[in-house]
């Protein structure tokens, strides 16, 4: 490529440096790339891969005497993509199932499905003799590499935020020879291209979650959490603790889930709409309308808003759903960091364990090493069980003030179980400390045993966890077990209570408690 390709004025918008730092790097690979090299380019969501590609692509075609093939993997792209192309005034022809083919010999740039494009390539229906250049868009998706047997003469560019594979048994590697990152989100937050997140992470108890074959949670183990009345209430609580009066979208995983969101939400008066992959085209634009034009909107949905979407105006994001998928994580995030005049900083609402999973949206990773060992970096993330033995379970505000008495609400089970075992004794003798600890909580704050009876029930969320630590220690924890492991507790915790009263009370404030008028 001449030296007068370097010069990039760019025709439809100004580029950043950083941008243009790109384009000079990849322009320098493609000079010294042999014939079929694949190249992996990464930048943030929210970075302008597609101002980038959209000028390489203009910069190709006026120097070199070949076509540009541009692939996405959903119809919104592929028209996003090609209103992009035309600002840069490059002609470009969408290749979708109602396409003609007849013009083809009159475009030098495609844009396309990669299952339609799949479907005409193997029906010998479009000419690619001449395509110099493939880009694919979101190239951690698998279902791009079907199509690379085609184009064995053409130099691939695979641009994504984030190169690690959609499949784990695929790693990127095997289908790209090098990988080129971009900059950084820290840098872009910095430079006020994106806005700052600002992460509340709600603990929650995964351990029900089952992880499918594609190496991510499935959506009925999901479901069967993420509907419970617990969690829509911790999920109501988050918001309004959180996110009220913003423009929220919450991710979901499983439309029965959304659908129960969008019941609760709309119960407590506030302004949603649910959408899914099931909704007509016509029924997703009049959401997004509504969605742009009505101020603390919401939107709970389900796999379709986290690729092709953009809406500056979020200032919240809630992830209602586990992932181990780090580009899903960074793509539900990545909806809120467009910046506006006002909006430097977004909230983000985590209540998959996902924060403690990942780190924070934009740490410092190493993509090199993520691109050249993906294994090494999936293998050493924590397990939910490991994350959650760091856990301390929180009473909610409403219940917490009424312990205000009470200083030392921590029970620290496995420290217990650890001092237990080693002076001897039976690791039953941990459940008794705990009782004595709980009713000491109750008969602090109660004037008699039928105030401190009442505050016991309100200690279910903590007896709970209580117990499924002390399964863990124990290494025995079936449901039917946990099950009646704290419906013995809790009836030997009221019996300590009734048979036990006047004594604690007693050590506890030096006199016996007040006898009833």
């Amino acid at each position: 490529m001449s030296k007068e390709t370097t010069n990039l004025q760019s025709v439809g918008k100004n580029l950043y440096d950083y941008q243009k730092e790109a384009l000079h790097k990849i322009f320098k690979s493609f000079e010294n790339a042999p014939e079929n090299y694949h190249l992996l380019y990464q930048l943030p969501t929210g970075g302008g891969k597609t101002v980038i590609f959209s000028e390489i692509t203009r910069q190709y075609l006026k120097h070199y005497q070949k076509k540009v093939l541009i692939m996405t993997h959903r119809i919104e792209l592929c028209k996003q993509t090609a209103r992009m192309l035309s600002e840069f005034r490059v002609d470009n022809k969408i290749i979708d199932s109602k396409a003609s083919l007849d013009d083809q010999a009159e475009y030098d740039c495609f844009v396309a499905m990669v299952e339609t494009l799949n479907n005409r390539l193997n029906d010998d229906m479009l000419d690619i003799s001449d395509v110099g250049l493939v880009i694919i868009d979101e190239a951690h998706y698998n279902s791009f590499t079907k199509l690379f047997k085609f184009f064995d003469k053409s130099f691939i560019l695979g641009v994504t935020a984030t190169p690690l594979s959609s499949n784990i048994k695929l790693p990127m590697k095997n289908n790209y020879d090098e990988l080129i990152a971009g900059e950084s989100i820290a840098a872009l937050i910095h430079n006020n291209y994106l806005a700052k997140a600002n992460i509340y992470s709600y603990n929650v108890g995964l351990t029900s979650l089952e992880v499918g074959a594609n190496g991510d949670y499935t959506v009925k183990s999901s479901e069967d959490l993420y509907t419970n009345s617990d969690m829509l209430s911790k999920l109501l609580q988050a918001y309004e603790e959180r996110a009220k009066g913003t423009k929220t979208l919450i991710f979901n995983n499983g439309i029965n889930t959304s659908l129960h969101v969008y019941d609760t939400f709309k119960r407590a008066g506030y302004p949603i709409a649910h959408l899914d992959n099931t909704n007509t085209k016509k029924e997703r634009d009049l959401i997004l309308t509504w969605f742009n034009k009505t101020p603390n909107a919401i939107i709970t949905s389900v796999s379709i808003l986290t690729t092709g979407f953009d809406e500056p105006s979020v200032r919240s994001i809630i992830l209602n759903r586990a992932t181990k998928s780090l580009t899903l994580y960074y793509q539900m995030i990545g909806r809120g960091s467009r910046v506006l005049p006002g909006k430097s900083e977004f909230n983000v609402i985590d209540l998959g364990n996902n924060f403690h999973r990942f780190g924070s949206w934009g740490a410092d990773l190493d993509w090199q090493k993520m691109f050249r060992a993906p294994n090494f970096y999936l293998d050493n993330l924590l397990s939910d069980e490991e994350i959650e033995s760091e856990f301390r379970y929180e009473l909610p505000p409403e219940i917490l003030e009424e312990f205000s008495n009470s200083k030392d609400l921590y029970f620290d089970v496995k420290k217990v179980y650890i001092q237990t075992i080693q002076s001897g004794q039976s690791s039953k003798k941990v459940l008794e400390k705990s009782i004595e600890h709980h009713a000491k909580l109750c008969i602090e704050n109660s004037e008699d045993v039928f105030d401190a009876l009442i505050l016991a029930k309100k200690l279910r969320g903590d007896i709970d966890d209580r117990i499924y630590r002390y399964s863990k220690c124990i290494c025995k924890s079936t449901h039917n077990f946990i099950d009646w492991l704290q419906d013995d507790y809790r009836k030997k915790l009221n019996a300590y209570l009734r048979n036990n009263f006047d004594e604690v009370y007693e050590q506890i404030h030096g006199h016996p408690p007040p006898e009833e008028e």
